[in-house]
This record gives structure tokens, C-alpha cells and sequence, in this order.
């Protein structure tokens, strides 16, 4: 009888380095959202042969094909932010991910340590008063490098002690690895309808199929806050704080978004040996110029030093060849949970009007350091979580 697999039923699980760059020794649980996906393609050359007919008006039209490597294999998913406090015990046992109770994180907490650092625990800094995301070390040529497991089949596992009792090796689950992961991209969307979302994205090594993956007795698996389904941040209670104008003097301005998106980017690039002969493997990644950046948008509002007087500013500054802005956002707007992420020095581009039933304006910001070789882009990163054990 055919076995079916099902999007509803996958398990996504991240084997990432806590202390040491390169050594994965701690799983996390990924309760990613429907429409990941993961694929990876082989680079080939083609060989044609175009000549003239012989005397006997044959002419030679063939062509080959040759696998020349593999591309690095692509990955994609969806997680809601969902910070929390946790019960408080040792790491890993149970599925806890702090040792002391409390302690703030964030269901996808592996994944910002990866993208800003090269361990989580060069990343992350987790107390009771926030969890700080820390981009101190994110200049380095390469970043954190982990492994991706999806799992299908993997939900229908019976779990013991917030762990999967089977072990997911009985033959029923059928189970892919992209191995050495890196991640490019993190995209926050401001749907004031929905619920705070980061779309990821990344690359890998290479595609496996592995026999299991035994989780069952380990000790380094946290699956905490997975299950949450109070401690989601609601995108319509998020606010705003401009500080700055474009000649550099200090003005509030009060805006109200209707949406805009928050994209951080390493843009990664994969380097892949040559050789002829064999079907090379991409040898790994080297990181580009760290992007952070993204688009506000809200109602032209005429009111004092809101949107319409934020045009204006900038518009006018006719001979400042860079503005500096503050951008504070409050997502959550203070609630528990929330996130607070402030970017000290953004340059604010002109805003354009988008003429609808209700007059918008969509400026884009990018985040720069205070100085060139800097790592500041973000100055301020703390989730704030809800108790999620109580």
C-alpha cells in the first residue's frame, strides 16, 4: 500500500553550535508555517557538434550533456515570532531552552544567533528582564553553519518528555537533511491583520535522505515554546518613533504605519570547486555586504510633525548628501509579548505618494553603522515573552 505524506504532518528541526563555531551539539524544534519548501539543482554543460554535411551529405547534429556540479541547495520557511519565558531548568532536558525560570526566548532564537553570529551563545543573551540579539559579531567572513532536518511524517510521532519517542526511525517517516546551512534572509512583514511573521530563507550544502534521526535520548533538544499558542505578537498594536531630520537636528515625528516590511540580508555567496571530471559539491559560503533595511508605509497625515511635515523635511534638504534618521520600532507596542528594535542611524529615502481612496505615503529606510567597519545597524533587539508555562 502507498504511504502519503503530508505538509500538515512535517517536523522541522535545526541541529545548530551553542559555544563553538562548526560544532552542532543542540537541536531546536522550527514550528515553521505552511509553504516551506527546500530544493536543490545540478549545474550542467552542454556539448553540441554544428558542421558542415561530408561528401556524402550526411552532417553530425548530436549534442551531450555533462553534470558539471551540484547548486547550492535553497531552503525557505515561515515562523511566527513567538517569544516566551521559560519553566526554568537545565538546558536541553525536557525541551527546555533556559536554565533559569524566567528567561526569555523566542521560539526561532536559533536562527537570529545564526544569521548575526556563528553560535547561538555568541548571539543570544537570555534573562528575565528580555532575550538581546547582539550583532557584535557579525563581521566575519563566514557565519553560523548548521543542518536542516525536515521530518514528513514527523507530527504523528508520540512524545515523550516534550521529545519524540520513536526516535523518527521506524521506517514510517521519511526524513531530508540539508546539510551546513547558513542563513541569507529574514523578512518581517507588517500585515496589521495578521500575526508578527519572519520569512527565512537560506542555503545549504547538499540534499540527504538519512535512515533516522534519534532524538529520543538526547538531552540537546529544545522544544519549548513550540506548542504556544497564547504568546503571538498582534502586527496592528506595533508603533513607530522617527527621531531626526534629514539636516540632522532632532524632531519626533508621529506616524501611524498601514504596513511596511524589515529585511535583513547577508547576502551569502556559495563557492563551488571546478574539478573536470567529477561532479563537484559547493564547498561552502563566504558572506557579502550585511543589508538591513526595508519600506514604511502610512496616511499622509498634515498634523504637526507627522507624515505630511516628514515629506517635507526631507524633501527640502536639497544640498544634505545623507540624512540621519532614528527608527524604533515597537512591535507588540509594549505588550508582552513584544520586540523592540531600534536602528540609530538610517538613511531615509524620499517618500512617494501612493494615490488611493485614502492618500498614503511609502518611504524606504536602510540601516547603516555608525562608522563604516561598524556592526551597529541595530542598536536595540529584545524580545519580550509571555509565560507560556504558567
Amino acid at each position: 500500500m502507498a504511504t502519503y505524506y503530508f505538509s500538515r504532518d512535517v517536523k522541522v528541526y535545526a541541529h545548530v553550535p551553542l559555544a563553538a563555531a562548526a560544532t552542532k551539539n543542540m537541536y531546536y524544534e522550527l514550528p515553521v508555517l505552511d509553504g516551506f519548501s527546500f530544493s536543490q539543482a545540478t549545474n550542467t554543460s552542454e556539448i553540441t557538434l554544428n558542421q558542415a554535411q561530408d561528401t556524402s551529405g550526411n552532417s553530425v547534429r548530436g549534442r551531450q550533456m555533462f553534470n558539471d556540479s551540484y547548486a547550492p541547495a535553497e531552503w525557505s520557511f515561515s515562523t511566527y515570532m513567538a517569544p516566551f519565558t521559560s519553566a526554568g531548568t537545565t538546558i536541553g532536558t525536557g525541551g527546555i531552552s533556559g536554565d533559569t525560570d524566567g528567561d526569555h526566548h523566542e521560539v526561532s532564537e536559533a536562527l537570529w544567533a545564526m544569521f548575526f553570529g556563528q553560535t547561538v551563545n555568541g548571539a543570544l543573551t537570555s534573562d528575565t528582564t528580555n532575550l538581546s540579539i547582539s550583532p557584535a559579531g557579525s563581521n566575519k567572513a563566514t557565519i553560523g553553519v548548521f543542518d536542516l532536518y525536515f521530518v514528513f511524517g514527523g507530527a504523528k510521532i508520540a512524545e515523550s518528555s516534550g521529545k519524540p519517542a520513536s526516535a523518527y526511525a521506524d521506517g514510517a517517516q521519511k526524513i531530508y537533511k540539508i546539510a551546513n546551512c547558513s542563513v541569507n534572509e529574514a523578512s518581517i512583514d507588517f500585515d496589521l491583520d495578521g500575526i508578527a511573521t519572519v520569512n527565512w530563507s537560506g542555503m545549504g550544502k547538499i540534499v540527504t535522505e538519512e535512515s533516522g534521526l534519534d532524538l529520543s535520548s538526547s538531552t540537546a533538544l529544545i522544544t519549548e515554546g513550540v506548542e504556544n499558542t497564547t504568546g503571538f505578537i498582534r502586527n496592528r498594536l506595533s508603533d513607530l518613533t522617527i527621531i531626526g531630520d534629514a539636516s540632522g537636528g532632532s524632531v519626533t515625528y508621529a506616524l501611524t504605519l498601514t504596513g511596511g516590511n524589515i529585511t535583513f540580508s547577508n547576502n551569502l555567496t556559495y563557492l563551488t570547486p571546478e574539478t573536470l571530471g567529477l561532479v563537484n559539491q559547493p564547498l561552502g559560503h563566504v558572506t557579502g555586504t550585511r543589508t538591513i533595511g526595508g519600506s514604511l508605509t502610512c496616511y499622509l497625515d498634515n498634523e504637526s510633525n507627522a507624515s505630511a511635515e516628514l515629506f517635507e523635511d526631507i524633501i527640502e534638504a536639497t544640498t544634505d548628501i545623507q540624512n540621519v534618521f532614528s527608527l524604533a520600532f515597537d512591535i507588540g507596542a509594549s505588550g508582552t509579548p513584544h520586540l523592540l528594535l531600534t536602528m540609530a542611524t538610517c538613511h531615509l529615502e524620499v517618500p512617494s505618494h501612493s494615490i488611493d481612496d485614502v492618500i498614503s505615503l511609502e518611504t524606504n529606510f536602510h540601516a547603516l553603522p555608525s562608522t563604516i567597519g561598524g556592526t551597529n545597524e541595530i542598536t536595540l533587539f529584545d524580545f519580550v515573552g509571555k509565560d507560556v508555562n504558567a
